[in-house]
């Protein structure tokens, strides 16, 4: 996976030369292109072609349209989608607007394929939560994105298994490891067999799970992967509070061995399945998964509760969708107006409404809207409170994905082999991610 994005990301940077000459980083029209205010704007999302995230944002893009004049086409791509966007490149014919992860900041930023966001194009940018704006920000303090939906994890816990336990929820992770040995211990769903287990965790090394999940548990011990030091960064998986945080993920596996069998080999679609069949008691998810868990669970059957303080906070993974407007655009002012209008209040209360998955905003970015204007359901509450006060983004980085693929490969490491020297593994790391960020150019002088 990481050999592929790598690929693509060179594919597209040699592609993008194309475009300098038209392309621009402020809000003016680009040199050489003629501006057409007529023109359809072209918008590319990364989803599943016929999926409720396609059906919602559909609705969206002709609401848009309804609302301010413009015309929008919208087009769903999940396989190869950074290959076509390579392809567009190469032939300077980007689509005007992306609709993809934050998390993709860094990385199209690097390659060239995105405008600089002006605030005073985007007047509802001031409203944005100050998470949001500062998640669209790059390394250099500049907006490139414009979060237009967020998500942050909290703890989905089977309030039946509590029941017959006679147990609370967790609130700290003293509470998490006690409540996930006595889900794994004392046959909470009554079947006189020992099939059940504490939390169920994504740890595969695919595209990153084990330290895309790790990261919820390493930020709440006040650990990190790599820190803000000067104008660079640093290395940080052996700091003291990084290597507390591995030691006490670690020992839910080897230690209380309290977590579903196979996770290391487990991205998401198979550790779904293990909390909502009811082989493990314990989740820490985003709201996305309400409406699956609901149906095929039943809301009655488990809670939502926030995710337990850790040795320093309660700190979760912040994560969400972004608007990028992308370089070359003929109709610079559609691109604003749309950004404009998708964080706009009326906008993001109508992307929060839909049932069964079929709303585009999960969590509203813009700080007048509130998940009550729209959802008569507490638990989107409790995840919006985690987003508000405990979520954090992932650093916007040249390139984050391959920061995020090794810390992935060492967390899963330790958690298959429980013999292996955690210190030591830990220190190779930071090793690794020297060498990562001095060829990104950000590694602290």
């Amino acid at each position: 996976m990481h050999s592929r994005i790598l690929r693509t990301a060179a594919l597209i940077g040699v592609a993008t030369l194309a475009l300098a000459g038209c392309s621009s980083t402020g809000s003016g029209a680009p040199a050489g292109v003629k501006q057409n205010e007529k023109s359809t704007l072209e918008i590319w999302i990364r989803t599943t072609p016929g999926s409720p995230s396609e059906t919602a944002q559909k609705a969206m893009v002709a609401a848009f349209e309804k609302k301010t004049g413009y015309k929008a086409e919208l087009t769903a791509i999940f396989d190869d989608f950074e290959t076509k966007l390579a392809q567009r490149a190469g032939q300077k014919d980007l689509p005007d607007i992306v609709m993809n992860d934050i998390s993709q900041l860094g990385t199209m930023h690097t390659q060239g394929i995105v405008r600089e966001v002006s605030a005073k194009d985007v007047p509802h940018a001031k409203d944005l939560t100050p998470q949001a704006a500062t998640a669209g920000k790059t390394t250099d303090g500049k907006t490139y994105a414009i979060p237009y939906s967020a998500q942050a994890n909290a703890l989905l816990v089977r309030s039946d298994w509590l029941q017959k336990l006679g147990l609370q929820a967790p609130k700290t992770w003293d509470d998490l490891e006690a409540v996930a040995k006595a889900f794994t211990t004392q046959d909470p769903d009554g079947d006189g067999q020992a099939d059940t287990y504490g939390l169920a965790v994504p740890a595969s090394t695919k595209r990153g799970y084990a330290s895309w999940y790790f990261s919820n548990f390493l930020w709440a011990a006040g650990g990190d992967f790599i820190k803000k030091s000067g104008g660079g960064y640093l290395p940080a998986m052996s700091d003291p509070a990084s290597v507390k945080a591995m030691e006490w993920f670690r020992g839910l596996q080897c230690d209380a061995k309290v977590v579903q069998p196979g996770a290391v080999s487990m991205d998401t679609p198979p550790t779904n399945e293990a909390f909502e069949t009811g082989v493990a008691g314990m989740y820490l998810t985003g709201p996305y998964m309400l409406p699956r868990f609901d149906k095929s669970l039943g809301a009655d059957k488990y809670e939502v509760v926030p995710a337990p303080e850790g040795p320093k906070d309660a700190a979760v993974l912040a994560e969400g969708g972004a608007i990028y407007l992308m370089a070359g655009s003929e109709n610079q002012k559609g691109q604003n107006a749309f950004a404009d209008w998708y964080i706009g209040a009326d906008a993001q209360k109508a992307g929060m409404e839909g049932t069964n998955g079929t709303f585009s905003v999960q969590l509203p970015v813009n700080k007048t809207v509130k998940v009550s204007d729209v959802r008569d359901d507490k638990r989107w509450e409790t995840f919006a409170t985690a987003y508000q006060e405990d979520g954090r983004y992932a650093p916007n980085i040249p390139s984050w994905t391959p920061v995020r693929q090794m810390t992935a490969d060492t967390v899963n490491a330790l958690l298959a082999d429980c013999s292996l020297d955690l210190k030591a593994e830990l220190s190779d790391l930071d090793g690794k991610l020297t060498a990562e960020l001095l060829t990104q150019g950000i590694l602290k002088k």
